[in-house]
């Protein structure tokens, strides 16, 4: 059996990917405001930050902040998980069930990779706001609705035009340069 070894860092910064367990699944847009409800409530249970997000119709990309000394991200994600596998099946979606009896709508882990410093940080949520477009879901990420790159325009750091224009390096978001 492998043996994941997670690194929990108290009050750290954290990208995610968590994926469905049908990666021809659409339930994570298609019941979007769902999916929102259940990390509002992970939230006011077991704070966290929210720095970048993107929803795909099979899986999301997170980065999240953790409060100063607690580390229990793992927590958090079964939290929503939980929580947004129990007002799917309350609005009348079909869920499969594992051969445990366990309702099988997501992977039963997820990835994580633990932010070092501040490029680590901006090649992850570029990664995030880009991933739409590696999908082939938008040409452009601002037309994937979808996305926190629309509150980093709504900020001023980040173009209406960002990544659309063809001059975001690519090649490299999420992985360190050594």
């Amino acid at each position: 059996m492998v043996r994941y070894r997670r690194n929990f860092v108290p009050g750290g910064m954290f990208f995610f990917t968590v994926t469905l367990d049908d990666r021809k699944s659409s339930v994570l847009i298609d019941h979007i405001e769902l999916l929102r409800a259940a990390f509002r409530e992970t939230q006011r249970e077991r704070p966290f930050v929210i720095d970048a997000i993107v929803v795909l119709p099979d899986h999301l990309h997170a980065v999240l902040t953790l409060p100063p000394g607690d580390s229990d991200f793992s927590d958090r994600w079964r939290r929503i998980k939980g929580s947004f596998t129990r007002s799917v099946r309350a609005v009348g979606a079909k869920i499969s069930r594992d051969h445990r009896g366990e309702y099988s709508l997501w992977q039963r882990r997820f990835w994580e990779h633990t932010i070092r410093d501040d490029g680590d940080f901006e090649r992850c949520v570029n990664y995030v706001h880009f991933n739409p477009v590696k999908h082939q879901l938008a040409t452009s990420p601002s037309d994937w609705p979808f996305s926190s790159l629309h509150r980093y325009v709504r900020a001023g750091i980040l173009p209406p035009d960002w990544g659309g224009d063809g001059r975001v390096d690519t090649t490299n978001f999420g992985e360190r340069k050594d």
